[in-house]
């Protein structure tokens, strides 16, 4: 696993230099901002993850994947140092709550429920509608669904969405590698899940057969008559934690928001096999979905387009 903490070796022959401000201050002063947060141990962000590639895993003592990446690169601005656990989804969602660890994170979607009882971050990235289909037919929008056996992993968003489609034959899952499974029998018709893990997933196993395909939005008269339809839009990310660390959470947030600024977003998501003009601008239903709910009336979800 990375250490986490800023390398100082940077600084030697320049600011350091220039400033004429020892390395030891420098460290010190970063050490002292890190023990400000609310982490349940000084300097130490306890971080609890499902496997879920491309976006967390542990590989060789490794925290590895795109929300990995990022994460590591907040904990390094931050001078906090990762410790990891590894569990299942509702396990990771279930440690944050009752503050057995202080961050989990790996494609969570933001819902009003799920902030009640825990503390979002500003999106790291944004998740397009996407599904793996087996078999030739096209599934275009919400109604086509109808009548199909949908799947999805135990505690995702989607279940509830999945749940609302008429005469559908919903079923839940407790990994995403068991969806995949049920899809490549045929058991499945639609599975429903990130749209990296998909992907990846499609270069892993060629063998398994099924395809990539993208869900037009449902309409707001749709979601009017079914209010779960709107897991079915594109949805918010977050890096959740207790409700008990908000000086932690605001500073994971402003960390986030830099890297939208830098470029150091769009990369990562470039790397992981995304396309930065979709995960990384919000869709404009967002801002109203968290504005005065877990974000003041003026937020703004942060975009790499001005």
């Amino acid at each position: 696993m990375g250490k986490g903490i800023l390398s100082l070796s940077s600084f030697k022959g320049g600011v350091a230099a220039l400033l004429g401000v020892g390395v030891g201050l420098l460290a010190a002063a970063h050490v002292a901002h890190a023990e400000d947060l609310e982490t349940l141990k000084p300097g130490v962000l306890q971080v609890t993850i499902e496997p879920y590639m491309p976006y967390t895993a542990m590989k060789d003592g490794k925290l590895v994947g795109l929300d990995s990446d990022i994460l590591a690169g907040v904990a390094d601005k931050l001078g906090l140092k990762m410790d990891v656990n590894v569990t299942d989804f509702p396990g990771m969602l279930a440690s944050v709550q009752s503050r057995r660890t202080d961050i989990t994170i790996g494609g969570i979607a933001w819902s009003d429920a799920r902030q009640k009882v825990g503390l979002f971050t500003d999106p790291p990235y944004y998740s397009p509608p996407a599904m793996a289909v087996h078999g030739s037919a096209d599934y275009p929008n919400v109604k086509s669904l109808e009548g199909k056996a949908l799947g999805t992993v135990t505690g995702y968003v989607w279940a509830k969405s999945i749940a609302e489609v008429p005469n559908a034959s919903p079923h839940t899952y407790p990994t995403a590698d068991s969806v995949f499974q049920d899809l490549s029998s045929g058991r499945l018709d639609v599975g429903f899940l990130d749209p990296l893990l998909i992907i990846y997933q499609q270069k892993e196993r060629p063998d398994m057969k099924f395809r990539v395909e993208y869900l037009t939005p449902p309409t707001a008269v749709e979601i009017k008559a079914h209010p779960d339809y709107q897991y079915f839009q594109p949805y918010m990310t977050g890096f959740y934690l207790s409700k008990e660390a908000p000086k932690l959470a605001k500073a994971v947030s402003d960390q986030i928001d830099a890297m939208y600024k830098d470029g150091s977003l769009s990369a990562l998501v470039t790397k992981w096999g995304g396309d930065p003009k979709q995960f990384l601008v919000p869709s404009p239903e967002m801002a109203a979905q968290r504005r005065g709910v877990d974000r003041p009336v003026d937020w703004s979800p942060p975009s790499i387009t001005p």
